[in-house]
């Protein structure tokens, strides 16, 4: 790829004329169909530099920090950093990555609020600073490992949704806040700022008015205690979708511009992760079995008989132990696709796609609509950017699913 430093770990195959990405997974469903049929991703990095594109037109009084944890592909990161985005990291590994592309340790966040001393340690031997704390037990590591550390306070929301209670389970209560920084005070810590996350499940803008008001009493707090509070991180929970990106710019804006005007002199930042990679990666699965059954009046799945609607059980190669990991988080998995040569006006019945473990959690769609489908068919599953590319799994021996990188002629 042009204009990378050295020469990179991976390949990007250049689109010409009007190649579709969807050409490009056949492509490989028509390779892969004479080889193994493992599983395989489609990324186009042109969408990656147009998600940047939308959040600096979006949102430019707030400087991204990709959250790695989304995706740590080597192009990702390589891309992000030649675009300028800070990096929030929560592993050794994650710190490792992002310097290795030469990323300043000042564009560098560590925030995994549950850190081991060793890498405390490591961040204080590779001047990363920047790190973030809720409780007092990290305050007294942080003082003996890093005591020249720059600390976010993270606070907790009031942001909770059916399904997602992130805003409750991290960060400081309000209440709690002003003994903390006076702990770090007594400690000779340096508190800069402070962190708060509203989860992507969350639509209430009420919740941004309430955080971004409760981060307002704590840099009041902080300097009244005696810290130069400089930093708010407004967290991530951005899905990808321009829709969202406009409201949570209309909640936010305004209270920025009342608690945090850019006389203050506060940088404000926040933690896309799923926005920038979601929709550049399509994910391609194999069928490599298939059961047949039929709802009983208790909903129970049994033999069918000849009179019964059938409802069929994929299994794929890949599953929650491997790229759909995020379902054991309770994430819901859309419905897949058909490759366009699979495509047919065939009738549709209830199915059920499961991964290969055999586990009773391995599954990965609960219900969809699909035609009668066979062993060695393919399924496509668009916007599977996001915390699926993982390490492989100790449940399968699947390799994980190699990355094809396209770019085409108008991005490149």
């Amino acid at each position: 790829m042009k204009g990378l430093a050295d020469e990179p770990n991976y390949s990007v195959a250049l689109l010409e004329g009007a190649t579709a990405l969807s050409d490009v997974v056949e492509n490989h469903i028509y390779e892969q169909t004479l080889a193994e049929k493992n599983a395989f991703f489609v990324a186009d990095l042109g969408v990656l530099m147009r998600q940047h594109v939308r959040w600096r037109t979006h949102m430019p009084q707030m400087r991204p920090f990709y959250a790695v944890q989304a995706n740590s592909s080597l192009a990702v990161i390589e891309i992000l950093a030649a675009l300028g985005t800070g990096f929030i990291c929560t592993s050794k590994y994650e710190l490792e990555l992002v310097q290795g592309y030469g990323v300043p340790s000042e564009d560098i966040i560590y925030s995994g609020v549950c850190k081991q001393l060793s890498q405390i340690k490591y961040a204080a031997k590779n001047g990363i600073d920047f790190l973030v704390c809720d409780n007092e037990a990290e305050l007294r590591k942080i003082a003996r490992c890093h005591p020249r550390a720059k600390l976010l306070l993270q606070v907790a929301t009031e942001a909770s949704s059916e399904g997602d209670e992130m805003g409750m389970s991290f960060g400081s209560k309000l209440k709690d806040c002003r003994h903390l920084l006076e702990s770090a005070k007594e400690q000779g810590l340096q508190v800069v700022g402070v962190r708060f996350h509203i989860p992507s499940s969350c639509d209430d803008p009420v919740a941004y008015s309430h955080a971004v008001s409760d981060a307002r009493c704590v840099f009041d707090m902080g300097e009244d205690i005696g810290f130069s509070m400089t930093i708010l991180d407004i967290g991530g929970g951005f899905n990808g979708s321009e829709t969202q990106l406009k409201q949570i710019n209309s909640a936010v804006r305004p209270l920025l511009d009342l608690y945090f005007p850019a006389s203050s002199g506060v940088s404000i930042m926040a933690e896309p992760g799923s926005y920038y990679v979601s929709s550049s990666f399509t994910l391609a699965v194999n069928i490599i079995a298939k059961e047949v059954g039929a709802r009983d009046l208790h909903g129970n799945l049994d033999e069918p008989s000849p009179n019964d609607e059938p409802e069929f059980l994929y299994y794929m190669n890949d599953g929650v132990y491997g790229s759909f990991t995020s379902k054991l988080a309770d994430n819901v998995i859309p419905a897949p696709a058909l490759p366009k040569s699979g495509v047919s006006e065939e009738p549709v019945f209830a199915s059920s796609l499961w991964g290969p473990s055999g586990d009773e959690l391995d599954q990965v769609v609960d219900q969809c609509l699909l035609p009668e489908l066979s062993v060695g068919d393919w399924l496509i599953f668009n916007n599977a950017g996001a915390y699926s590319l993982g390490p492989p799994s100790t449940f399968t021996d699947s390799p994980r699913p190699p990355v094809y990188y396209t770019i085409s002629t108008g991005d490149w």
